[in-house]
């Protein structure tokens, strides 16, 4: 069950939906907020369903200026803050360690957020844009441990990926999906099967 929550950045009220499990937990970023990306886009709430299903404590939210939050948007650079507190707000509350997932522009936030404190944290991403956004400035990724990927994902695209990722992290793995688009028409079970997977190995890999 999820409830809703508020949470500050940058002086702007953010709004959010917090499910509460055990003590790992992750933060889930969305679409791009210039093209109506927002926390009930579908393929974040298959996400947040896949960590539930794990036992995560799970918080999605809205970036500043999406529907309930307040602020404006900033070029994913006010947004890597609000990323940078939605960890704040678990850790205060006793939560962790914390991990961070997203799709599309919320894997790009995540991954420009993943310098300094951050710099080893857990990260998995769903559709990374490699093909529309700047991704030059990420350098490396040492939490980063797996990628999903349509395969006729013109935006993520898989060929682009396979060449990226091993700079980000060579130990990351990258899943692609045959069939399924950016947006995953059609193919949401298929993901939420193929991330359940790689979290139960992520799991095992962890306790051994």
């Amino acid at each position: 069950m999820e409830t809703d929550i508020h949470f500050t950045s940058s002086n702007c009220r953010l709004e959010g939906r917090l499910h509460a499990g055990r003590s790992q937990a992750v933060v889930i970023t969305h679409p791009h907020s210039l093209y109506g990306g927002n926390m009930h886009n579908p393929v974040v709430e298959a996400i947040a369903h896949v960590f539930q299903q794990q036992g995560y404590t799970t918080l999605r939210f809205n970036f500043r200026g999406v529907e309930g939050s307040q602020g404006r948007y900033d070029e994913g650079i006010g947004e890597q803050e609000d990323v940078r507190q939605a960890v704040a707000y678990l850790e205060q509350r006793g939560y962790g360690p914390v991990e961070l997932s997203g799709y599309s522009f919320g894997t790009w936030v995540n991954a420009h957020c993943a310098t300094g404190r951050l710099a080893d944290i857990r990260m998995t991403m769903v559709s990374p844009p490699t093909a529309f956004m700047d991704f030059r400035g990420v350098r490396h990724l040492t939490g980063l441990a797996l990628a999903l990927t349509g395969s006729r994902d013109d935006i993520a695209p898989p060929d682009m990926l396979q060449r990226i990722i091993p700079l980000w992290n060579p130990g990351a793995k990258l899943e692609v999906l045959p069939g399924a688009d950016h947006f995953f028409s059609q193919h949401l079970e298929a993901l939420s099967a193929a991330l359940e997977s790689a979290l139960v190995c992520l799991g095992a890999a962890l306790s051994d």
